[in-house]
């Protein structure tokens, strides 16, 4: 690729880990950088290290600007985030969501602070998972750095605002388990209301704005071209929404899975059950502010509590001698989220015997897990499977077998959210990409009574 060439970078930042990712004109990725993002439990409480991620940033921006002719950067980052900025900065550290903010009486003031699930759709989560909560536990812990905060900035905008200066908020991330929005009026919550922080919110804009070009420290800093835009940036579980959200009209509903640290089932019009709080369901808001029934689960933390970081290839024959040995990985392996949360996790009957079959189990648990996800969302017709659980041959496939008439089929984009930040920054211009095909059902024998077995056990416990 000439070093003349336009491209545009994404900043994903995940749970686990951030990458960059070079894309050129036409979507297609030219190279992508990852780091692990970590947390520091230095200083005051745990809290994402952000000076790291910051330097390890700059660096890699040197380097992919002698690649391409680097026009946009777009910001893309996990939920239940914020940062608490004056004009110089962080006023206090951005704190980890998986942090219990305070004690039991903290936990109690809070409960009686926040609004009802009927106004906010945002359930009531453990640790820091509700956005909200952090926040007065943050005001009522530090009041004197909270007074000094000129800004709450939703953790995207928090980094297109240190990349170019520009505040502002965005719905995608305001509306997701924060109990600072109410999705039917498209507006703040009580809780911001009465909490007075209305004023700290930037005003709000579109996820594909964009708010101005770099801070000339930056571009001296990276070497990106003084002119390079920063786009306002979205939640990463809408960023891999995006493209079906487009093409909804001439596809027709369907639940997007997207995967990675979480799996979250966004059902785009095929929802036919309510809502149910204790069951981790809850309503995001996608780009355009519209509520989308989800339900979630940890999908990607419980897959290696089971299998391992580095999980071992399998085959058909593993998947098929722990259905035959009923061997059952039951939830949870992560206790902060899903219908089951709160469980410790176990696998009962006969234990799996090689690095492969324990794979197999971690793959038939987060089949299981997203079965009983679609089944309690009421979600029908099509499924579509975006994000790390691509690359998992079985995943789908395996999900396609436990029910008649669902069509599962499997993105070409391993990192929904790199082709949703791509659809952001060509915002008008860009294809939304053709569908990707169904994959071909694989029922193992045994597979639906073992999925029975399964459900009949994590019920009753």
């Amino acid at each position: 690729m000439s070093a003349a060439a336009p491209g545009t970078v994404v900043l994903d930042i995940g749970k686990t880990n951030a990458k960059l990712t070079l894309i050129d004109a036409a979507g297609r990725t030219i190279t992508e950088v990852r780091t692990p993002n970590t947390v520091s439990r230095a200083g005051l409480y745990p809290h994402h290290d952000t000076e790291r991620l910051w330097g390890w940033m700059q660096q890699q921006l040197r380097e992919l600007s002698a690649l391409a002719d680097i026009r946009a950067i777009v910001p893309v980052t996990h939920g239940a985030t914020a940062a608490l900025v004056d004009d110089a900065g962080l006023v206090l550290p951005v704190l980890d969501y998986e942090h219990v903010p305070g004690d039991a009486a903290d936990a109690a003031r809070y409960e009686a602070l926040r609004p009802a699930f009927e106004e906010s759709g945002s359930p009531q989560l453990p640790a820091g998972l509700n956005l909200g909560r952090q926040l007065a536990w943050l005001q009522s812990q530090f009041p004197a750095e909270f007074a000094r905060a000129r800004h709450v900035l939703m953790y995207p905008q928090y980094w297109a605002w240190r990349l170019c200066g520009v505040a502002a908020s965005e719905v995608t991330s305001l509306g997701c388990h924060t109990d600072l929005w109410r999705p039917a009026q498209g507006g703040y919550s009580s809780l911001v209301e009465g909490q007075g922080w209305l004023p700290l919110f930037p005003p709000r804009r579109d996820a594909w704005a964009r708010l101005g070009v770099l801070r000339p420290v930056v571009a001296a800093e990276t070497g990106l071209p003084s002119d390079c835009e920063v786009v306002c940036g979205i939640h990463d579980s809408n960023a891999s929404l995006l493209r079906h959200l487009l093409t909804l009209q001439q596809s027709g509903p369907c639940t997007v899975l997207s995967t990675g640290t979480w799996l979250i089932a966004a059902a785009l019009g095929s929802a036919t059950r309510p809502l149910v709080e204790a069951q981790d369901m809850l309503a995001n808001c996608n780009v355009f502010g519209d509520a989308v029934p989800c339900m979630r689960f940890m999908g990607g933390r419980e897959f290696a509590a089971i299998a391992g970081t580095q999980p071992a290839a399998f085959g058909a024959a593993d998947v098929e001698r722990l259905i035959a040995r009923q061997t059952l990985a039951l939830p949870c392996f992560a206790e902060t989220s899903g219908p089951f949360a709160g469980r410790l996790g176990r696998v009962q009957g006969p234990p799996a015997e090689s690095d492969a079959e324990r794979a197999a189990l971690a793959t038939l648990y987060v089949v299981l897990m997203t079965d009983y996800c679609l089944d309690a969302l009421g979600a029908s017709g099509r499924v579509v499977v975006e994000g790390a659980f691509t690359a998992n041959a079985w995943f789908g496939p395996l999900l396609a077998g436990l029910a008649q008439g669902r069509s599962v089929s499997v993105s070409d984009d391993s990192s929904g959210t790199t082709c949703g930040a791509w659809l952001l920054q060509a915002w008008g211009q860009g294809d939304a990409g053709a569908a990707a095909e169904p994959v071909q059902p694989w029922n193992p024998t045994g597979w639906r009574a073992y999925r029975d077995a399964w459900r009949a056990v994590a019920s009753a416990a």
